[in-house]
């Protein structure tokens, strides 16, 4: 099984980057949304990054 793994683009990496310091950000100063969907949203941030790392020109 051949996996080929790529590096994402800048936009995927930094959608991926800031949603993670929003959650960061709204566990140490509590934030209504991102407080209260932390995980979640680190989830999200990380699946993002995933998929750019997974797919071509994501």
């Amino acid at each position: 099984m051949d996996i080929r793994l790529t590096a994402p683009r800048r936009e995927t990496f930094l959608v991926s980057v800031v949603i993670a310091i929003l959650v960061i950000l709204g566990m140490i100063v509590p934030l209504p949304f991102f407080t209260g969907y932390a995980l979640g949203l680190l989830l999200i941030a990380y699946l993002i990054l995933l998929a750019g790392v997974l797919l071509d020109n994501l």
